[in-house]
């Protein structure tokens, strides 16, 4: 008995070796491409803090993906870790999925998530009990309902004249995030209803032992603030901090960043582009990215290739940008195209030529699948007029705006579309793999990693309801209630960090239910099996950030639109910087659709540097 478990403990032992080498010479492989790029190379070798300053286009992913590898591997000996903080949840995915394929396993040795995650799970739930300032026991994050009802009690108590506190609340929510010392002259100078309306909304949500999304980074930061052990106990585990998307993650995170950086011994790697800020309204600030770089005991790599755009789609991003940069298709890269439709008519009758006859030419033209198109557009109305003329063309699309079937940020909605997509045949390919729907799975629902009994229970439960025989051609609705049911109620119940999300898994089972608009949605359709997943794009410029199409359609660029009357000085600098995204998602082609007489003056300015000079 005791040589069987020897031997199984010694095979074990082999195997993960095995697997650590053989995850290591994937990164070191995959690494080599790197010697083409002198700033990539610069940027994977370098050992001390360091930013890299990264364009559209310019592998910063690969480059990050790969600094993580080689950092797990060479810099930082078990258990001790690294963390990586990421703008949104698609971005930790994705990092997640290119780790994977690095073979790579993204346990209790790496956290990958958004400055609130970190927060939340690194932080705040782990240290709560030693807070030395109160706080919510036990934490739960307020969602949609909670959060306008604690709006409105603030409102009355702060003001109490009838009006609108949602909009003030709007006009407020940057002030709580760009001030963080409450206790400066800044926190109430120039208007201190604004402050009490912020600490009376706060004292709403925490006597009902809540907190919402902008608590998580404040009191994070608190608590590290007033511990003074507890950055060194961050340390300790996570001896190197990487920052991806830099210049939109506000001020919370960039004290953190000091903090645990440059007044402790946290190593900073960091990732960003001020052009591509187009958060403000959200407390991203691109100076915090331009003063970490310029500061002298941090070294800057500055990305120059974009592989992504042809050589004409960056002249015109510069145009956009009303700025000169110094970027760079490689040699070997097709120039790319640009072209201009001011169209006749109403944005109905624009959709339609756009759906009917625009899509078509791309498609034959470049020899693409709809899926690899994208409509871009500023808002969401607009979107809704190219969703209507595809639904009268029969074309699938996916919306990644505010009327989309559900938000494509939220992590559990995400996987359960995995899960979805599994039932309906991916399985057969792997794509996804179950692996990746339990690694996924506990990441979401369990707090700080869980123990094997906890683990093998949720895999156990989660294969016996996928395992079940469903069909593609199953109500989505029935589905998600049973799913809901007989698996996901128990896990819920335990992952007070998803409340809000909660809330979005029941305004989509609303909306597929019984008298729901989507009654009649199939499992398949949810999630794109009955088109192989071959769907056209619709996104608002903010959700198209961080993605690329092989051609793109900007929609509705007329005046008053990008940008409207009103925006000017810092707010037309980040117009500029959202029509810059918009043009750099584009691998081939870009297509500029305006209203005939109402032409923005953006994209006058992109045509006048396209012109042929004469």
């Amino acid at each position: 008995m005791f040589e069987e478990k020897s031997r199984r403990f010694s095979s074990r032992k082999h195997l993960a070796g095995w697997l650590v080498m053989l995850s290591n010479s994937l990164y070191a492989t995959a690494a080599k491409a790197l010697e083409r790029n002198p700033g990539q190379k610069q940027a994977y070798d370098s050992r001390n803090h360091c930013v890299v300053l990264a364009g559209p286009g310019s592998g910063k992913t690969k480059t990050l993906t790969l600094k993580m590898a080689r950092m797990l591997a060479e810099d930082v000996r078990e258990p001790r870790g690294i963390a990586c903080i990421t703008y949104n949840n698609e971005c930790a995915r994705e990092l997640q999925r290119r780790l994977g394929a690095l073979g790579v396993d993204v346990g209790q040795r790496v956290f990958i998530g958004t400055v609130h995650s970190f927060s939340l799970c690194r932080i705040i739930l782990p240290y709560a009990r030693y807070s030395p300032f109160p706080l919510p026991e036990p934490i739960r994050v307020a969602g949609n309902v909670a959060r306008r009802s604690a709006v409105e009690r603030a409102y009355e108590d702060v003001y109490g004249d009838g009006g609108n506190p949602h909009r003030q609340w709007f006009l407020t929510e940057p002030h709580r995030r760009s001030v963080l010392d409450r206790s400066s002259v800044a926190w109430r100078a120039g208007n201190p209803q604004r402050a009490a309306f912020i600490e009376a909304y706060e004292h709403e949500l925490h006597k009902q032992g809540l907190i919402d999304f902008d608590d998580m980074p404040l009191l994070g930061l608190r608590l590290l603030n007033e511990l003074p052990w507890l950055p060194a106990a961050i340390e300790a585990q996570f001896p190197i901090l990487l920052v991806d998307e830099y210049q939109d993650l506000g001020f919370a995170l960039d004290a953190m960043v000091n903090l645990l950086c440059f007044e402790h011994a946290v190593r900073l790697f960091a990732v960003g582009d001020v052009d591509q800020s187009i958060y403000g309204f959200l407390g991203a600030e691109p100076a915090l990215l331009q003063r970490l770089a310029e500061r002298e005991d941090v070294e800057t790599v500055q990305l120059a290739f974009n592989y992504r755009c042809g050589s004409q789609i960056i002249s015109a991003s510069q145009a956009a940008l009303s700025e000169e940069r110094d970027y760079r298709s490689p040699d070997s890269a097709p120039e790319g195209a640009v072209f201009f439709h001011a169209r006749p008519g109403e944005y109905e009758a624009q959709a339609k030529w756009v759906v009917e006859h625009l899509i078509p030419q791309i498609l034959q033209r470049q020899s693409v699948s709809v899926g690899q198109v994208a409509v871009l557009y500023r808002e969401a109305w607009l979107g809704q007029r190219i969703a209507d003329a595809a639904d009268e063309c029969g074309i699938s699309y996916v919306r990644v705006d505010r009327d989309a079937l559900y938000h494509r940020g939220c992590r559990l909605l995400r996987w359960i579309e995995d899960c979805a997509l599994w039932v309906c045949g991916g399985w057969r390919e792997g794509k996804p793999s179950f692996r990746q729907l339990l690694a996924d799975g506990c990441r979401l629902f369990f707090e700080m990693p869980p123990d094997d009994a906890e683990r093998r229970a949720f895999e156990r439960e989660l294969m016996e309801f996928l395992s079940t025989e469903h069909s593609h051609g199953q109500n989505f609705g029935d589905w998600i209630m049973s799913f809901r049911r007989e698996v996901l109620h128990r896990y819920i119940a335990r992952a007070p960090s998803i409340n809000d999300e909660v809330e979005l898994l029941d305004q989509l089972q609303e909306k597929v239910g019984v008298a729901g608009a989507q009654a009649e949605l199939t499992l398949a359709g949810f999630c794109g099996a009955d088109v192989q997943g071959d769907r056209l794009i619709l996104s608002t410029l903010h959700s198209a950030k961080g993605r690329e199409f092989a051609a793109v359609v900007l929609f509705g660029i007329d005046l008053d639109v990008l940008p409207k009357q009103k925006e000017s000085g810092a707010a037309l600098a980040e117009v500029r910087r959202l029509f810059y995204v918009g043009l750099t998602r584009a691998e081939r082609e870009v297509h500029l659709v305006c209203s005939k007489g109402s032409i923005s003056p953006l994209a006058r300015e992109v045509y006048q540097r396209l012109r042929p000079k004469k």
